[in-house]
């Protein structure tokens, strides 16, 4: 299965990128630490993503998706983190993304172990 073809890559790197966008606004002073901690987990998303994939059983795909919403939650708490901190002033479209992502990590890993039960 090639992950670059998969909707569920496509809006997971267009988080990251938003994510890229919007962290370079925070304080100089959390580079190493908000700022680090988003983008990687951000990254984290499409990585386990095409991670999954790329391996040979459905048993590992399901696996790295469900690492990919582990990553995810984590990227919705540090937005929420970051707009309490008043580091940004709305993350209504970042909210958004995240959702749309979680739903197509949902839909995806429901549609493997549907597949895989047969």
């Amino acid at each position: 299965m090639d992950h670059k073809e998969l909707d569920v890559w496509k809006k997971s790197i267009e988080l990251v990128e938003t994510i890229y966008k919007i962290s370079a606004q925070f304080p100089a002073s959390e580079i190493y630490g908000l700022t680090n901690q988003i983008r990687r987990a951000s990254v984290s998303i499409s990585s386990n993503i095409a991670e999954g994939a790329g391996r040979s059983s459905d048993k590992e795909l399901l696996y790295f998706l469900n690492v990919a919403l582990g990553s995810l939650a984590e990227v919705e708490t540090q937005v929420e983190i970051a707009l309490r901190l008043n580091f940004i002033s709305t993350a209504d479209i970042i909210f958004e993304q995240i959702t749309e992502v979680r739903k197509l990590i949902i839909g995806f890993r429901n549609y493997i172990k549907k597949k895989s039960n047969h």
